[in-house]
């Protein structure tokens, strides 16, 4: 059944045109996938539903009393409560209700009301629509709903009773989740829901969306949630929504199919222009050499048929080749035994983190590091750029061994914000500054985001700045924590692609199950202080587990 319906709008931000005619109807049981390169508009396309954004044209009608739940990318929480007390809290609109219920039965105890028969029919009939109301927000079993769904989102009760301020970035969102979805609102729209959580976080968060009784409209750059999850894929781009009925992977066959048949509708239509335009050509010349009237009104009655064409938008447009980062490391061999971990330990805050690890790289590998948030998969790859010292064992890299590293937090930008990424390329590159901008354009900069300061940037054109210095350095052997995070799934595939070319070896930390699959021969997970290793990739790390 639909529930909410986007009727050709038209939306201008900051002077530019995001979307012209957009139309998007939503149904009460979809599971949607909303994707699109960033920039592409989809978070402020939630922000329309919401009604922070009005359209300039067009409309938004939904059923009455639809009610909307929206997880924005951020996520802040009062710092001076618990876990369990902020989850408490309860929604706006579920307060109001509550409020508005005593304030009915509060009329009942009123001698004016009961004592008036017709006055006390109409408060008992209020006092029952409101209690439907409530309860279709579960308002009756608030508290019980809120922990049940904090455990189906992986907190124990251990974890009640922590503080906010002690959450990770997931841990946050998650905790935001259920204030949101314990009142059951009947769309979802979740933000980026899955950024910052481990594997076991995301798998609870499928968990929650297959279980979810209503609507969700995920944006995510996890192509293997979006396979588990969605039944219906909506790509936005260049101001227009495509609506494929299927996950992700069906999406993108789909998406194929279409390419083709509208590249050979194409040139199909192009050779038709191309006759009728020549048939033109030739009756004018006729009707010129001639003098005829004949040839001039078959002129005339040629050229009306393309301009009907154009004029009902019966014109099949070009294929445009997307504008894709140009992602490419030039590797190299270097030594045979790239890396090895000798019986290492390591502390963080006084506490063993790594104990006893073993662990060898040989050229030319693709290896996974895996594990839960904290586990010390980060803390390895600083162990082996020499940023970290062992408590105990030996690290040794080959003799002619040279590493690219791609750090999580951006931190290989810090000394530079407050400059601009072409200031940052001309000074590894030693170039000119036209050098500088052809390559950041490659990269998929624009001119102006190339002499814009590093701070003003987005997470995902950080991301991509961070890849183009991995480029410049040459390395062999690439260390790369969480590389997918903030990129679009577009770029992610160019990544995957330039990894696939890579002659040297790669070590990745990642919670991408999807891009593992794709890029890795052999995962390292880390639990507990240990190593252990497993061949493949993600799909044979969950046969191995019994998980598949």
């Amino acid at each position: 059944m639909q529930v909410l319906q986007v009727n050709n709008i038209t939306v201008n931000l900051a002077g530019s045109e995001l979307y012209r005619g957009l139309s998007w109807t939503i149904g009460d049981r979809d599971r949607i996938a909303l994707v699109g390169p960033n920039g592409a508009g989809k978070s402020t396309l939630f922000r329309v539903l919401l009604g922070e954004v009005e359209p300039d044209r067009g409309q938004i009608t939904a059923q009455r009393g639809i009610r909307i739940g929206y997880l924005p990318q951020d996520i802040s929480l009062p710092a001076d409560k618990s876990l369990i007390e902020t989850a408490l809290i309860k929604p706006p609109e579920l307060a109001q209700a509550e409020e508005k219920l005593g304030a009915i039965e509060s009329q009942l105890a009123d001698p004016t009301v009961y004592g008036d028969e017709a006055l006390l029919s109409q408060t008992l009939a209020e006092l029952e629509a409101q209690l439907l109301h409530f309860e279709a927000m579960n308002g009756n079993r608030h508290a019980s709903h809120v922990r049940e769904l904090l455990a189906m989102l992986g907190f124990s009760a251990d974890d009640f009773e922590l503080p906010t301020a002690a959450l990770s970035g997931g841990q946050k969102k998650m905790v935001a989740l259920v204030q949101l979805a314990v009142s059951a609102p009947d769309i979802l729209l979740l933000d980026e829901p899955d950024n910052h959580l481990d594997m076991a976080g995301k798998n609870q968060l499928e968990r929650f969306i297959l279980n979810y009784p209503k609507c969700v409209v995920i944006i995510s750059h996890d192509r293997y949630l979006l396979d588990e999850v969605a039944t219906q894929t909506v790509e936005l781009a260049e101001g227009k929504l495509t609506t494929y009925h299927g996950n992700y992977s069906w999406y993108l066959n789909e998406k194929e199919l279409r390419r083709l048949r509208q590249q050979q509708q194409y040139v199909t239509q192009q050779k038709e222009i191309a006759r009728l335009e020549a048939m033109i050509e030739r009756f004018e010349r006729w009707a010129k050499q001639v003098l005829s009237r004949k040839h001039m009104l078959a002129a005339r009655q040629r050229r009306r048929m393309l301009e009907k064409m154009e004029e009902r938008g019966e014109i099949i447009d070009k294929v445009a080749d997307p504008r894709l980062m140009g992602f490419k490391v030039d590797g190299w061999r270097g030594s045979k035994k790239v890396l090895e971990l000798v019986d290492v330990s390591v502390a963080f805050d006084d506490q063993p983190l790594i104990i006893d690890a073993d662990l060898l790289l040989r050229h030319g590998e693709r290896v996974g590091v895996i594990g839960p948030n904290g586990a010390g998969k980060t803390v390895l790859l600083r162990l082996i750029l020499g940023e970290l010292a062992p408590l105990a064992g030996e690290i040794k890299l080959g003799p002619s061994i040279r590493i690219g590293y791609y750090s999580q937090e951006h931190q290989t930008l810090d000394a530079w914000l407050d400059r601009t990424p072409l200031e940052l390329i001309r000074n590894i590159q030693n170039s000119s500054e036209s050098s500088a901008v052809n390559f950041l354009l490659r990269m998929a900069f624009s001119y102006e985001q190339a002499r814009q300061a590093i701070r003003t940037l987005s997470g995902g054109e950080r991301s991509r700045l961070q890849l183009a210095l991995v480029m410049l350095r040459k390395p062999n052997l690439l260390l790369l924590d969480e590389p997918t995070n903030n990129l679009d799934i577009a770029s992610v595939e160019v990544l995957e692609d330039a990894l696939d070319e890579f002659l040297g070896t790669v070590l990745i930390v990642s919670h991408d199950r999807y891009f593992l699959d794709q890029t890795v021969d052999r995962l390292v997970e880390i639990r507990a202080g240990k190593l252990r290793e497993f061949h493949g990739g993600y799909t044979e790390f969950l046969e191995a587990q019994g998980l598949s």
